[in-house]
């Protein structure tokens, strides 16, 4: 069941899932720098759903973006 999978395939793959999860770790810091309000406030503190849903999709399409990168690459 493992004969086909090579090693260098599962580094490539431990490689592209942390630098993914990097550049979403710095987009993150980049919405947050630019937002004129705290979002951490926002989404726990004051419960605003409208901005918790409008982050996270903006998470999904960064995170498709970066997959597409990756794999054309």
């Amino acid at each position: 069941m493992l004969d086909g999978i090579l090693l260098s395939e599962v580094i490539a793959t431990i490689f592209y899932t942390i630098l993914g999860l990097v550049l979403l770790g710095i987009s993150w810091k980049i919405i947050e720098w630019v937002s004129p309000f705290s979002l951490r406030k926002e989404i726990e503190d004051d419960q605003n759903i409208a901005i918790a849903v409008l982050i996270g999709s903006l998470f999904l399409s960064i995170a498709i973006l970066i997959s597409s990168v990756i794999i054309s690459g």
